[in-house]
């Protein structure tokens, strides 16, 4: 027996395979026989004596229901002597439903269309020929001239019948034209209803029916052995997917408890005849875009983007280029962050006291609280009433040099912090002379424990010695190379060497130096400085360097090891030293016995380095204190 399927069953069938001169049954209400009454080769419904023109699956938008179109005979009055003024369809008892698609049209002259079921009018409309003051001739919608249209009522949806009338303008029923109704799940306009003949001769509209499987009837689903009495979700799956290809809805409707069935997405089929299967999404259509291949799977797809030489260059060239801005980035935001603390460092002010506060901290500058005296001023220790201790310099007399001493000292000190430079904590604008407040020092100026103590065993050892010079270097590289502007001390000597209550020393007495923004030097008229520690080039070329600093720190650093000889000045005494090898010999007596002489001669050769009398030849701060802590750092 040859099987022969027609095409629109072979594409949408849901529940039989088309045998010719015979129809295998899945569901009896659902049965699609090859042929109609009268023997003619068409999809016919034999439940309820339908041509079919289309059947469909259900859709993701309508989950209860599949769609079947079928053919209904057209309503007519007036237009032969063989036509049904009243049509009824009726799908009751049967797993069919009207859907909200279909609506009554009618077409014609002094036409009624009218609706019923049991009762003798559930709904209807009405065309007329006449042409009124307020009715437009081409309406582009049936809205009563020439053609009409209706919903059908929400609630009848199993049982309808047609009924034309004519109408006369008196309304009563007359015989003149051809008037026709129906119901259809098409769209009618006037201009393709124009002729009421040309729909009779026709003979027919397409109706759109919702169908579902009557869960009494125990239809299995295809590959599965599951039937429709079964509750939840009925399903196939693939061994490499979770994924269920087919789902099923239950519910009760017109007192049928009913079942529909659809293919998953990602999958395509017939759940009832042929079953399920995975949708190569891939085919046809390009979906995936350049650069990337599509590659299907079980229930869905995935775009996996090509790697080729092209990508991999391009993204070599992008993650440079990313990496050369981030580190533009970072360089220029270093060097704002930089810029900032250097504005915030100039513009940060120093503290100024009133002239009250000064002589009640001072007891009104009480001889009792002198530490000392000079040629420029007085030195007092005073207490604030927050109970620090600080110091307070007070300037002898007023004049020029000594204003100008003063603004210079509070200008760079204000800029400066580091631990081995005194810190100014502020100053009075209220008296007559200048006023400094700094912090406390306890233990006074290095000078004093050198040559005024003779019981003093604080400086006798070589480390604590070599760690003063060392902590002395560091503040002097600081102030020429790491301050916001390069800063020359120009008066080092070692009574403006400050020890602290742990005897780390602290660089004091800014009345003389000088800030250096552009090229690095400074010329003056008057030599300022200690005999005996200025730089002989600075007092032939009046240009102060700070190779002038470093020859300075030389001037007295040999007193960390050397003892004291007469008058003369101490560079000149370790010159001759250094010259006649006689630096063994000279070593203090107080640290000979417990000296490293590597050190010492390492450190000694050091000092003869900053004294050369030609300064280009002489390191500067940066070299001497890195050399002075890898000579601490070698014991």
């Amino acid at each position: 027996m040859r099987i022969e399927s027609y095409s629109i069953c072979n594409l949408l069938s849901l529940f039989v395979l088309l045998i010719h001169g015979m129809s295998v049954v899945i569901d009896e209400d659902l049965t699609v026989s090859t042929f109609d009454s009268s023997g003619n080769p068409v999809p016919f419904l034999s439940s309820i004596n339908k041509e079919v023109v289309k059947i469909s699956l259900t859709k993701d938008n309508i989950p209860s229901f599949g769609l079947m179109r079928i053919k209904n005979p057209v309503t007519s009055l007036g237009c032969s002597n063989r036509e049904e003024p009243s049509i009824a369809l009726n799908v009751t008892g049967s797993p069919f439903v009207l859907t909200p698609s279909n609506t009554l049209v009618a077409v014609g002259c002094n036409n009624r269309a009218l609706m019923t079921d049991i009762e003798p009018h559930i709904g209807g409309c009405e065309s007329s020929c006449h042409v009124g003051p307020n009715r437009r001739v081409q309406n582009m919608s049936c809205d009563g001239y020439r053609c009409c249209q209706a919903k059908i009522p929400s609630d009848r949806l199993q049982q309808i019948s047609i009924k034309v009338e004519s109408l006369d303008c008196n309304g009563t029923t007359t015989s003149g034209g051809c008037k026709v109704a129906f119901l259809t799940d098409e769209t009618y306009t006037p201009s393709s209803v124009t002729e009421p003949e040309l729909v009779y001769e026709k003979g027919y509209a397409t109706v759109e029916l919702g169908w579902f499987i009557d869960r009494s009837h125990k239809v299995p689903i295809f590959g599965t052995g599951e039937l429709c009495a079964t509750n939840g979700t009925v399903s196939t799956t693939y061994a490499r997917s979770n994924k269920r290809s087919c789902i099923c809805s239950f519910g009760n409707y017109f007192e049928r408890s009913y079942r529909s069935c659809r293919c998953n997405s990602g999958f395509n089929g017939n759940p009832y005849t042929s079953g399920c299967r995975d949708m190569d999404e891939c085919e046809g259509a390009k979906i995936c875009g350049d650069g990337a291949d599509c590659v299907n799977l079980v229930g869905y797809f995935e775009c996996r983007q090509r790697k080729s030489k092209t990508l991999a260059i391009i993204l070599g060239i992008g993650l440079g280029f990313g990496l050369l801005v981030l580190a533009t980035g970072a360089w220029w935001l270093y060097k704002f962050i930089r810029k900032r603390r250097e504005i915030k460092r100039k513009e940060r002010r120093t503290r100024v006291f009133s002239s009250k506060k000064l002589e009640k901290a001072t007891e009104n500058f009480s001889v009792n609280r002198v530490l000392g005296q000079g040629g420029q001023g007085t030195v007092y220790k005073g207490m604030l009433v927050d109970g620090r201790i600080v110091t307070v310099k007070k300037s002898k007399v007023v004049d020029e040099d000594k204003v100008e001493e003063f603004i210079n000292e509070v200008v760079i000190l204000s800029q400066i912090n580091h631990r081995n430079i005194v810190k100014l904590l502020g100053c009075c604008l209220e008296t007559e002379v200048p006023v400094l407040v700094y912090e406390f020092i306890p233990n006074g100026n290095l000078f004093e424990h050198l040559h005024e103590s003779d019981d003093d065993y604080t400086m006798a050892t070589w480390v604590m010695r070599l760690r003063i010079a060392v902590d002395i270097a560091g503040a002097l590289s600081y102030l020429h190379s790491a301050a916001s502007s390069p800063v020359y001390h120009r008066d080092i000597k070692s009574t403006n060497i400050m020890l602290d209550e742990r005897y780390r020393a602290k660089v004091s007495d800014f009345g003389s130096s000088r800030s250096v923004t552009v090229d690095h030097t400074h010329f003056t008229t008057v030599v300022a400085g200690t005999v005996g520690y200025v730089d002989p080039e600075y007092f032939q070329s009046s240009q102060f360097t700070d190779k002038s600093d470093v020859y300075s720190f030389a001037g007295f650093f040999p007193v960390s090891f050397l003892r004291s000889e007469g008058n003369r000045t101490l560079a000149t005494y370790f010159v001759i030293v250094m010259k006649e090898s006689r630096l063994l010999e000279t070593i203090d007596a107080r640290i000979k016995d417990s000296c490293n002489l590597e050190q010492v001669t390492a450190a000694a050769n050091l000092a003869r380095r900053c004294l050369n009398l030609n300064g280009k030849k002489r390191p500067n701060m940066r070299e001497v204190s890195m050399e002075l802590e890898r000579i601490r750092d070698s014991q």
